[in-house]
């Protein structure tokens, strides 16, 4: 499949409408009840302009970044992505081959459907993203599973204590776990290539995906409720379970889904390693703030050198760095890559981060940057600036 014609993320947005059943696409790009949050999280950046420098010799521009000792080609990764096997079959391995061949991080769902053993076996280098119990034996054996398959980051997420009100999947008939009917049947009939290459080439060849990676073990299909529940215990985790988990794991911790400050400072003061700012792309709490929007006050509330990152609402270069100009390290993208892998596998979600890449590259140079590193909130709007974080610049 030709992808010239695929010049910006919006345009694997509108393919993977038309591959994907409607049930699916819906799964994927929906929020929770009134969607307020996913359209927060685009408006955001509409609300914040740019002052760019000029006659500034932009010829050798780099966006590369370090973090933690490591440098990676550009300043975005792989957000993590559950189920996504209905989208592609082996997906998760997709975006793990997209990701790595281009020197970026890859955040592997803890709802995966590809074993993380087999990812860290094949490309190898993904981040692990947990959704963990509030149960310490538990989190051991998970903890043991994670250092056996070499996993040297484990992200935990903090924004999933109770099962979000999803009611465009209800509306839709599309619920995890999934239950079959005639109506999302005859969705699927209606997108041939889906059904075909996705549904019948998984079934005959896997059979029914499964939560791979949910826990210590490999978890039941997703036609069925995981032993513990699929959320069970998640309402009982606590800052102290991260310290616990500190004390264990001697790799980097980090805490993704904060938007407040004084969680940001409790990570801090816990010895976590870094934090992902985030919504968790809208799926959770309706209304809850744009990451954007609650970057400036958290990277107040940090160390100036402590790795702040963020998700949710990211589809332009410009968007990205906006968010390193208020001081993010590191920018995670969720939807559009599972797009592109749904649209044009391997290619397409690769497709997707050169796409980002290059218009992070071209508006460095009319931002009159040379390198990403030099870029702050300088080169921001004061105007729009002040009224994102209450302060004069």
């Amino acid at each position: 499949m030709s992808l010239n014609g695929f010049l910006c993320l919006s345009d694997f947005d509108k393919a993977a409408r038309r591959k994907l059943p409607h049930a699916v696409y819906e799964y994927v790009c929906g929020g929770t009840e009134d969607g307020l949050s996913v359209s927060g999280n685009r408006a955001c950046f509409d609300r914040l302009g740019f002052r760019p420098r000029g006659l500034t010799g932009v010829a050798d521009r780099s966006q590369s970044v370090r973090l933690w000792g490591n440098e990676y080609a550009s300043p975005i990764g792989i957000a993590p992505m559950g189920v996504t096997a209905i989208c592609r079959r082996h997906c998760d391995m997709t975006l793990a081959i997209a990701a790595r061949s281009r020197g970026l991080p890859y955040v592997l769902s803890g709802a995966s459907n590809v074993a993380l053993e087999d990812i860290q076996a094949g490309p190898g280098g993904a981040w692990y993203q947990g959704y963990f119990p509030g149960d310490l034996d538990r989190l051991e054996r998970i903890v043991q599973r994670l250092l056996k398959a070499d996993v040297n980051v484990l992200v935990v997420t903090s924004d999933t204590p109770v099962a979000a009100n999803r009611e465009n999947n209800q509306r839709n008939g599309f619920t995890i776990p999934f239950r079959p009917s005639l109506r999302l049947l005859l969705d699927g009939v209606r997108h041939p290539d889906w059904l075909f290459n996705v549904f019948f080439k998984t079934l005959i060849n896997e059979g029914v995906p499964r939560f791979l990676n949910l826990y210590e073990e490999h978890g039941p299909r997703i036609t069925e409720e995981p032993t513990h529940g699929f959320r069970g215990g998640r309402e009982l985790l606590t800052w102290e379970h991260m310290s616990w988990l500190r004390q264990r794991w001697p790799g980097k911790l980090v805490i993704k889904g904060i938007l407040h400050p004084a969680d940001a400072q409790v990570a801090v003061e816990r010895g976590m390693d870094g934090i992902i700012v985030s919504n968790h792309g809208g799926r959770q709490l309706d209304g809850a703030m744009a990451p954007l929007d609650a970057l400036p006050a958290i990277k107040r509330a940090v160390p100036e050198a402590y790795p702040v990152m963020i998700d949710g609402g990211f589809r332009r270069g410009t968007d990205v760095l906006k968010a390193i100009a208020l001081g993010a390290r590191m920018v995670f993208i969720g939807r559009p890559v599972l797009y592109g892998a749904s649209v044009a596998g391997v290619e397409g979600a690769g497709k997707v981060l050169d796409i980002l890449s290059q218009e992070i590259d071209r508006n460095l140079a009319l931002l009159g940057c040379t390198h990403l590193s030099d870029l702050d909130a300088d080169y921001l709007d004061p105007t729009t600036l002040r009224a994102l974080t209450g302060a004069d610049t």
